[in-house]
């Protein structure tokens, strides 16, 4: 375990004490970041590097007068509490270890490889915060954009970060390269045309057909603007023109 690495809630640590045998103990760091420890009771050690918290218990039995000069040394048996899981749409998937307390959710992304092409703009934090379920919904390009912002939450051990899938739409018919494409903010059919790579020689962006859901799950069929937003799971259909 490097010298850096700092304890957190789950942490299962064995504390020894030179020369002083019942004084060893193998304890968990609660919720809290607190150890019961003998003599001298709870001990917070929640968020200190390894070397901070053998200084921090070795005062306590110092000024508690139970040992002149201790020497403490504490190894973590297993770490719980202090990893992240990344998932869904990110390039690399997967726990990642929580090496401080400061650190970020963007940090999170950035240790998962980012963002795949296909995933989608919002990023959904779980976990807990003080025993209670936490749930944040963030926007992931506001994020990134805005380096010092409030929406940039520290991150707790057990947290899980989640990425959907974006949402897509289709198009197909006389396009220069009909298949799905992402769903961007604000696109209208004209740029979703231009994903596509336009129509072909025998293809017209005047002669379009938009297959489109309604609320009761049918699909309707209409001629759509060029100005018109793109939502997701439309079709998009470029007929041929009639010349």
């Amino acid at each position: 375990m490097t010298q850096d690495y700092r304890l957190g809630s789950g942490d299962s640590i064995a504390v020894q004490v030179y020369q002083s045998p019942d004084l060893s103990v193998e304890a968990r760091v609660s919720e809290g970041g607190v150890i019961s420890y003998p003599l001298v009771g709870s001990v917070q050690i929640g968020g200190l590097t390894i070397p901070e918290a053998e200084r921090k218990i070795a005062n306590a039995l110092r000024t508690g007068g139970f040992v002149k000069a201790p020497q403490v040394s504490i190894a973590v048996r297993q770490v719980r509490g202090n990893q992240v899981a990344v998932l869904g749409q990110v390039q690399r998937p997967g726990r990642f270890p929580l090496e401080t307390f400061n650190t970020r959710a963007s940090d999170m992304l950035a240790a998962a490889g980012g963002v795949t092409p296909t995933g989608d703009d919002v990023l959904i934090i779980t976990g807990t915060r003080q025993g209670k379920p936490f749930r944040k919904v963030m926007d992931i390009p506001f994020l990134l954009s805005n380096a010092k912002s409030d929406e940039d939450i520290l991150v707790a051990g057990g947290d899980t970060l989640y990425i959907n899938k974006a949402p897509m739409f289709y198009i197909y018919g006389e396009a220069q390269r009909a298949g799905s494409y992402r769903v961007e903010r604000g696109m209208t059919v004209m740029q979703a045309l231009a994903a596509g790579g336009g129509p072909t020689v025998r293809g017209s962006q005047n002669r379009l057909r938009l297959h489109r859901k309604d609320v009761n799950g049918n699909v309707v069929e209409t001629t759509p603007q060029l100005t018109d937003l793109v939502r997701p799971e439309d079709t998009i259909y470029v007929r041929e023109s009639i010349f």
